[in-house]
């Protein structure tokens, strides 16, 4: 099976550069277990669950990750925060004019961050204070590569689920941001359960995919947890995950036994899935893993028809665009 076979045109005007006015306003592509496509808005979406589903969210919260500082020598770095290990440690994606080395320094604000190594294309790295308030203070939000413009305020809020509740991710699980308070509600008053796990997003989910062979590939590793309660909320129901992190999540946890740890599950057609039923997701890059996944969900053919069906009707793409329901 070939990267290449995962591949659709996409004009770059459809990348969603801002969310929609309000984050219930998107548009909704429904397509049912039969490959039928429907067009509707998100709006819609408690008509189509009931009280056999329940509907599992992602609370993780995003970090502003991405700090910006310079060498005593005057030269700037960019360090990108990809995972939390201790208080002051961290493992980061460091941008620099030459490729920093062991002992290497950065001065971000009154704080320093010290190289103490490399973990693969990561760097190990010692800050001089806690990670996460320097983050808040000095941090800035990691809109993904495709979105053009810089964070603003207006990113900082909606980047981010109204559900958060877990910091640790350094990208949002983008189908939950579809969701408000009102929207989670008309879902719960149609009879439908709410269940929440957290799997922590890594940057290498905007990672290209670099081999030929798609199995040939090797994922990334995200940590998650999902709680006794959630367990036992989807035992013999009707499994509606809310985004491709919240399906790894429960079908790692189903594949291994355990409900907590780190998944480099990949996905692609030909996986047998055990847990989710149904997927609401965002449109995906081409030749992605995400994409690979969605096509294991529902068939290659289909969500490629889906998707040139969505580029036809200018369904706007990505995190910040609209959002699909698909049936296994």
């Amino acid at each position: 099976m070939l990267v290449s076979e995962f591949d659709y045109a996409l004009p770059a005007e459809l990348i969603a550069q801002r969310p929609a006015p309000e984050r219930t306003a998107s548009r909704l592509l429904h397509v049912d277990a039969r490959g039928a496509l429907d067009d509707l808005l998100f709006a819609d979406l408690p008509t189509l669950v009931d009280q056999r589903d329940t509907v599992v969210l992602n609370d993780t919260r995003v970090v502003k990750a991405r700090l910006f500082g310079r060498k005593p020598s005057g030269g700037h770095v960019e360090v990108f925060v990809e995972r939390i290990l201790a208080p002051r440690d961290a493992l980061a994606l460091m941008r620099a004019g030459h490729a920093p080395k062991a002992g290497t320094e950065v001065l971000i604000g009154d704080a320093r961050a010290t190289v103490e190594g490399r973990e693969g294309e990561l760097y190990r790295v010692r800050f001089s204070e806690d990670i996460e308030p320097l983050l808040e203070r000095h941090g800035t939000v990691p809109l993904p590569p495709y979105i053009t413009h810089a964070p603003d305020a207006a990113d900082a809020q909606r980047y981010q689920t109204v559900y958060a509740a877990q910091p640790g991710a350094v990208a949002a699980p983008t189908a939950g941001l579809h969701f408000d308070a009102a929207m989670l509600e008309r879902v719960r008053l149609r009879g439908a359960r709410l269940a929440k796990l957290t799997l922590h997003v890594g940057f290498g989910t905007f990672q290209p995919v670099r081999v030929d062979e798609v199995a040939a590939h090797r994922m990334h590793r995200e940590r998650y947890r999902i709680p006794k309660s959630t367990m036992e909320a989807i035992g013999g129901r009707r499994v509606l995950a809310v985004g491709t992190t919240t399906l790894r999540a429960l079908e790692s946890a189903a594949a291994t036994g355990a409900s907590s740890g780190e998944t480099d599950l990949f996905i692609y057609p030909g996986y047998e899935f055990q847990v989710v039923d149904r997927l609401l997701t965002n449109f995906h890059l081409p030749k992605s893993t995400l994409l690979m996944l969605v096509c294991a969900f529902a068939g290659r053919d289909t969500m490629l028809r889906a998707y040139r069906h969505a580029v036809e009707q200018r369904y706007r793409f990505f995190s910040y665009g609209d959002a699909m329901l698909i049936e296994r």
